[in-house]
């Protein structure tokens, strides 16, 4: 069976709340003790009775723990106002950006052609003035880009000539050694050709014509 939780409330009695009152103020100072020994621990407590009787307990020593905790309480009273001022910074400076964003988003509708019937004469000549630029900006950048590409064309077509050179100059090379070789295998002629070929005009028939040549035997 589960016990409800006590209710506690003031000891009517005065004489049964200053004996309660004693016993607790002992064991309260007993484990105030305990705790700053046990832990190595910075305690300091203060108690006052209903008739305005101080007891305290302190470890090392009451006044400083008293100014390491005002110490401790400005620090963070700063801390949250330093906090404070940085949050409200950072709100302002996100409000400036979304009304700068919104104005970009109105002039970038303008740029494309679009929420035109508001503007007057004199916006609608400085978009006008606005879309010159860019598109002179657009078309320097183009014709650099152009330049930059014949470029490198140039330099890969004044490498590739180089190359072809090169491999002309071998290929030759390799053909001039090819031909060497093969007239060094070739056998010699017994005679010379020129010794049996009839370089003499004759006219007639083919059967009346006659060798200068003697028959071999």
């Amino acid at each position: 069976m589960v016990r409800g939780k006590t209710q506690m409330k003031r000891i009517e009695n005065a004489t049964s709340r200053q004996v309660t009152f004693s016993k607790r103020r002992n064991g309260l100072l007993k484990k105030a003790f305990e705790l700053s020994v046990l832990c190595d621990a910075e305690v300091a407590l203060i108690v006052f009775s209903t008739k305005g009787k101080l007891y305290e307990f302190a470890s090392p020593s009451m006044q400083n723990i008293i100014e390491r905790y005002h110490r401790h309480t400005k620090d963070t009273q700063t801390s949250n106002k330093a906090s404070e001022q940085s949050m409200q910074y950072l709100k302002q400076e996100a409000a400036s950006m979304v009304k700068k964003i919104e104005l970009l988003e109105v002039s970038k509708r303008k740029l494309l052609g679009e929420s035109l019937e508001s503007c007057s004469i004199e916006e609608l000549q400085h978009i006008e003035q606005q879309l010159d630029r860019s598109v002179k900006n657009v078309r320097a950048r183009k014709i650099q880009v152009f330049n930059e590409q014949i470029e490198k064309l140039k330099e890969k077509e004044t490498g590739l000539v180089a190359e072809n050179a090169r491999l002309s100059e071998k290929c030759g090379i390799q053909t001039q050694k090819i031909s060497n070789v093969g007239r060094k295998n070739l056998p010699h002629a017994e005679s010379s050709p020129s010794s049996e070929v009839e370089t003499e005009l004759f006219i007639g028939l083919p059967d009346t014509r006659t060798s200068r040549f003697p028959p071999r035997a």
